[in-house]
C-alpha cells in the first residue's frame, strides 16, 4: 500500500487589505473564508458577517491590518434580494429544512401587497428563528432545534431600512431588503406570508450589500484562482482594497508628523474634528493610521484602532 504524502504547510505571509468575496451558494462563511486565505497564503483574515450555506453574495474577507477594522463591518447596513415561495414553510424557514405546513396562495395583488410590506417598514420587533445561532445556556438554538427542542425566544428591536416588491408570480415573491444588524430574513418572509394570508420560505438570498460597499467588483474563487494562474500571487493584489475602504464614508482627519508620532504609541492627541465623531485617521504623508474618536467639542482625537506601516492611500483625508 503506498505511503500518504504529508500534507505540504503553508508559507504564511503579511497581506493586507479586503476582499470583496462573492460567496458562493451552498458553502458555508468560513469554508469561503479559508479557501481564499489558502489562495493568498494570507497569515491573518477574518470575514465580516457570515451568510448562510444557502446564502450567495457580497462576503467581505478582510486580511492583516484590515481585520482591524472588520468588527466596526459587523455594525453595518445590510441589503438582500431574496426571492419567497409563498404556500409552503419548512422547520428552517428556507430551502434546506423539511416541510413543515402548505397553505394557499392568494392571487397576486399589487395593492394588497404593497399594503402588506407597508407594515414591516422601519422599526419592527423579530422573535429570532430556532434555527439560528444564537445560544441558550451555552448551546446554539440550531443545535436545540435539530433535537426537537424548541425554546422560548425574546423578541428584538430590528429596523427595515428599505423594503420593496420586484416581482409577484403566482407562488414565487421576490423581495429587495435593507436591513439593520440582526435582522432574519426568513422570519420576514415568514411573517410577510402570514400577514399575506399565508405560509412561505425563502427558496434564494443573496446579499447585494454591506455598510458603503454597493454595486462593486464582486471575486468569486474561480475567478481569484485564474488571475493568480495568470499572474501570479502580485496579481492578486489587484482583487484587494485598502483597509481604509470600508470607513470611506466616515469623516477624515490628518496628523502632523508629530501628532502622529504620539498617536501610534497609543496617545490622544489634540487635533480639529468633527465634534463626537468616530473618524479615520491619516499621517502627514497621507498613510492611513488608524480609526479615532473625536471628543464632544472636536479638539481631542483619541485612537480606537491603529494601523502599522500601511502603504500612503490615494484616497486620503
Amino acid at each position: 500500500m503506498a505511503a500518504i504524502a504529508p500534507r505540504q504547510r503553508v508559507a504564511w505571509r503579511d497581506v493586507d487589505g479586503i476582499l470583496l468575496l462573492d460567496k458562493p451558494l451552498g458553502m458555508s462563511s468560513n469554508a469561503a473564508l479559508q479557501q481564499v486565505r489558502r489562495l493568498f497564503r494570507a497569515r491573518k483574515a477574518g470575514h465580516t458577517g457570515s451568510l448562510d450555506p444557502l446564502a450567495s453574495g457580497l462576503l467581505p474577507v478582510c486580511f492583516g491590518q484590515a481585520t482591524k477594522v472588520s468588527g466596526l463591518l459587523l455594525d453595518a447596513d445590510k441589503r438582500y434580494t431574496v426571492t419567497a415561495r409563498l404556500g409552503v414553510s419548512t422547520v428552517t424557514g428556507d430551502a434546506e429544512g423539511a416541510v413543515s405546513a402548505t397553505a394557499p396562495v392568494p392571487a397576486a395583488d399589487p395593492a394588497l401587497l404593497e399594503s402588506v410590506l407597508g407594515r414591516f417598514r422601519g422599526p419592527i420587533q423579530q422573535v429570532p428563528p430556532m434555527y439560528s445561532a444564537l445560544k441558550r445556556d451555552g448551546q446554539r438554538l440550531y443545535a436545540l432545534a435539530r433535537r426537537g427542542i424548541e425554546v422560548e425566544r425574546q423578541a428584538r428591536a430590528v429596523t427595515i431600512l428599505e423594503l420593496r416588491a420586484v416581482s409577484w408570480l403566482e407562488d414565487r415573491l421576490e423581495l429587495e431588503v435593507l436591513c439593520t444588524k440582526g435582522t432574519y430574513v426568513r422570519t420576514l418572509v415568514e411573517d410577510i406570508a402570514a400577514a399575506l394570508g399565508t405560509v412561505g420560505h425563502v427558496e434564494q438570498l443573496r446579499r447585494t450589500q454591506l455598510g458603503r460597499f454597493l454595486d462593486e467588483r464582486l471575486w468569486r474563487p474561480g475567478e481569484l484562482e485564474q488571475l493568480r494562474t495568470a499572474g501570479g500571487e502580485e496579481a492578486l493584489s489587484q482583487a484587494l482594497l485598502a483597509p481604509d475602504a470600508a470607513l470611506r464614508h466616515w469623516p477624515a482627519v490628518r496628523l502632523g508628523t508629530a501628532e502622529a508620532a504620539w498617536l501610534l504609541q497609543g496617545q490622544a492627541v489634540f487635533v480639529a474634528g468633527p465634534a463626537g465623531e468616530r473618524v479615520r485617521v491619516y499621517g502627514p504623508a497621507g498613510d492611513f493610521l488608524g480609526v479615532g474618536q473625536m471628543t464632544p467639542e472636536g479638539r481631542r482625537l483619541a485612537p480606537l484602532r491603529i494601523m502599522l506601516n500601511l502603504e500612503p492611500s490615494n484616497d486620503g483625508a
